[in-house]
């Protein structure tokens, strides 16, 4: 089994800008490159990632391994989460 945090492939998307992100629901994404969260509207999708970019992300380091319905990515920080009070 691959190692890294397995995340289902459909939630990989990239945005217009070319930048590529985990949508983590209610406007949260991350973009895998950098590991900021940000906060973005539906409407700067392009679409669901293709082999082909997950091939680069894995020559450069960001993805360790992708099937048809996982993708594997090394060291991702912590989605933040808000604390109960």
């Amino acid at each position: 089994m691959p190692g890294g945090t397995p995340i289902n492939r459909q939630w990989v998307l990239v945005l217009k800008d070319g930048s590529i992100v985990i949508d983590w629901g209610d406007g949260l994404f991350q973009d895998v490159r950098s590991g900021d969260f940000i906060h973005i509207l539906e409407s700067e999708v392009s679409h669901h990632i293709v082999n082909e970019e997950l091939e680069w992300l894995v020559r450069i380091g960001r993805v360790t391994s992708y099937s048809a319905q996982t993708v594997w990515f090394p060291n991702l920080a912590e989605r933040p989460q808000q604390t109960i009070e």
